[in-house]
């Protein structure tokens, strides 16, 4: 069971993932390089562009909520099929794009499903493991979706050539084709719910409104920090792919540490003390990766996916451990909701601040990553105001 899981994380992380991964190059694509110093002139679109395209990547996942709450009428077997096979055709799709909005438009179209497909994966392992395999369960969905991710950015660094984007995107058909044999077997699971869809009852409004808030804000640094990360390396600091390949093979093992840790101490003081101590390392190793040069770049990097894997199966144990089965996906669906704004207000931060910095390209992305990262993390603190979930039973 838990293999399956794994495997359709990897389908769901690479068709996510593939458009950040070739992110610059469609920049360059679709844009104009020049050799004057700006952020436009060097990556090819500007960062306003970039982060408006990024925002609407993220704004669009706003429709995993009632893709997501559908689990809990149809049950997740069901679901999870629907939403990786229609998320997997549309990044097919992305690669005949003829122009930059064209490609937002189909990843804004694939990324709702498949955004509501990695929910999907978290509470059906939660619903599948028991209280002591919980976290284990939800790092191994995690390191799957987090190969699927690093798979795509390998492929984009090994598949060279002017458009080599659009060979990366039509990848996405092979997993489109293995997804309904792999999801056979599954849980089904059926709820009779009911509730409106999207609605959760009142008794856990105070908790979702806390979860939904702490993911937002862990979003507002992961997910500008992701966004932004290969555009910075390859078109700022001139990284080659096949050197980018390289730090990604590396993250690899540094994510898998992530992982063990986050396993060991969500178990031994709780999910809350992980997430406050991996938001925290997250923001100073984002700050680190965009403070200009090579080392930086590489050391911040490897250590975000570190703090990542440290991050995610924490955060996405208080997520679903705290709601009833009933009405578990829904509330999965509200912390997607959460996830997108969070990220969309730091990718239109992030974009603002870099196209408003008149420095060089590198110390404006410096700049804007002091400002977006570092006062968030603080702010992480609110976990606390949650019950600890680590013992708790689902019911």
């Amino acid at each position: 069971m838990l293999r399956k899981l794994i495997v359709v994380g990897i389908f769901v992380g690479f068709g996510e993932y593939s458009a950040v991964a070739a992110l610059a190059d469609v920049a360059k694509h679709f844009g104009h390089v020049t050799s004057t110093a700006s952020v436009a002139s060097v990556v090819g679109l500007s960062g306003s562009v970039l982060g408006i395209g990024l925002a609407i990547f993220r704004l669009s996942s706003l429709g995993a909520l009632p893709l997501t709450a559908l689990a809990d009428r149809w049950g997740r077997r069901r679901t999870l099929h629907l939403t990786v096979v229609v998320g997997l055709i549309c990044t097919v799709v992305a690669a005949a794009s003829p122009g930059y909005w064209y490609f937002v438009l189909c990843f804004a179209l694939g990324r709702p499903f498949l955004s509501a497909a990695l929910s999907l994966l978290q509470v059906i392992a939660v619903e599948v493991s028991s209280a002591a395999q919980r976290i284990r369960a939800l790092a191994f969905v995690a390191a799957g979706s987090g190969a699927g991710a690093g798979l795509a950015v390998v492929l984009h660094g090994v598949v060279r050539g002017g458009e080599n984007f659009r060979w990366l995107f039509a990848l996405a058909i092979l997993p489109l084709v293995l997804t309904p044999r792999v999801v056979r077997g599954l849980p089904q699971q059926p709820v009779t719910s009911e509730l409106r869809l999207g609605r959760v009852p009142r008794d856990h409004h105070r908790t979702l409104l806390l979860v939904a808030v702490l993911t937002g804000l862990v979003a507002a640094i992961s997910g500008t920090a992701n966004g932004f990360i290969f555009v910075y390396g390859e078109s700022l600091l001139h990284i080659r792919p096949s050197h980018l390949v390289v730090i990604v093979a590396m993250s690899g093992g540094t994510g898998v540490l992530g992982l063990f840790a986050s396993h060991f101490i969500a178990k031994q003081w709780g999910r809350r003390l992980t997430v406050v101590a991996a938001v925290s390392g997250t923001a100073l190793a984002a700050s680190l990766a965009y403070s200009g040069g090579y080392v930086r770049f590489v050391v911040g990097y490897l250590c975000g996916v570190a703090m990542g894997g440290l991050l995610t199966p924490a955060l996405n144990a208080l997520g679903v451990e705290l709601f009833p089965q009933a009405v578990r996906a829904t509330a999965a669906g509200w912390i997607v909701v959460a996830t997108v704004i969070g990220a969309t207000a730091g990718l239109v931060l992030f974009g603002s601040l870099v196209d408003g910095n008149h420095a060089v390209a590198a110390v404006a992305f410096r700049h804007a990553a002091l400002w977006t990262f570092l006062p968030v993390a603080p702010l992480s603190l609110i976990s606390f105001l949650l019950p600890e979930s680590s013992t708790r039973e689902l019911v």
